[in-house]
């Protein structure tokens, strides 16, 4: 596909058929995304590329102890509750998906079932965990270069069929991660990317995401109209 194609037809992806990916297919697609910007190339990114039996404990560790009221432990830093304007597009991209899948406001079962979802990954077949190295921990600039990367990780791999979501949920249970995935004590958990071939029956798929105007997000200085 075409760049643009690739960025205007790209959806997060919710649900995924059971196919397996071939670890070849995604050893191109992290090749391809780790072309993406560094900060003086200091390339502070790591991958775990995790499926199969790994996976789904995973999964299950993640959901047991979250329904438990195991508090989170991500690794990265988070602020709290959005509020205002940001708060606005996290309600509006929620009210998008539950609408199509059918789940009333008031339906706890299928809100608690929606969420669920988010702790095992979506059951995507594949779920790739970003690292950096450790010894850049409180630098802001390699959670940044992880961004950049995990950007190219889903264009890379919309453009050969395969879909993503980036998640957070799945990785709330730091612990959990890192004894299934084998993720040493030297690495600091960023984020994870559920993967894998989109359903195409699956209704939340359908989504794309409204997007504030250029107007609203930009500034120009310097130039003549």
């Amino acid at each position: 596909m075409e760049y643009d194609e690739v960025v205007l037809s790209r959806r997060s992806t919710r649900g995924f058929r059971p196919d397996p990916v071939p670890k070849a297919l995604i050893k191109q697609i992290i090749e391809m995304a780790m072309r993406a910007p560094s900060s003086l190339n200091t390339q502070p990114w790591n991958f775990y590329v995790v499926a199969g039996d790994a996976l789904n404990r995973i999964r299950a560790g993640n959901t047991e102890r979250n329904l438990a009221g195991v508090p989170d432990s991500r690794e990265f830093r988070i602020r709290g509750a959005y509020e205002g304007v940001h708060r606005e597009r996290q309600i509006e991209i929620a009210k998008q998906l539950f609408a199509v899948m059918g789940i009333e406001r008031h339906d706890k079962p299928k809100r608690q079932e929606w969420v669920l979802r988010g702790f095992r990954q979506f059951d995507a077949p594949v779920s790739i965990v970003v690292t950096y190295d450790r010894s850049l921990l409180g630098n802001d600039i390699a959670p940044f270069d992880c961004g950049a990367v995990t950007n190219a990780l889903v264009n890379a791999a919309w453009s050969r069929g395969l879909g993503c979501v980036i998640n957070s949920q799945g990785i709330m249970q730091s612990p959990v991660v890192r004894e299934h995935a084998g993720i040493s004590d030297d690495q600091v958990i960023m984020i994870c990317v559920a993967m894998g071939y989109p359903d195409d029956t699956f209704p939340a798929n359908a989504v794309v995401s409204r997007r504030k105007s250029v107007d609203d997000a930009a500034v120009f200085v310097g130039f003549d109209e």
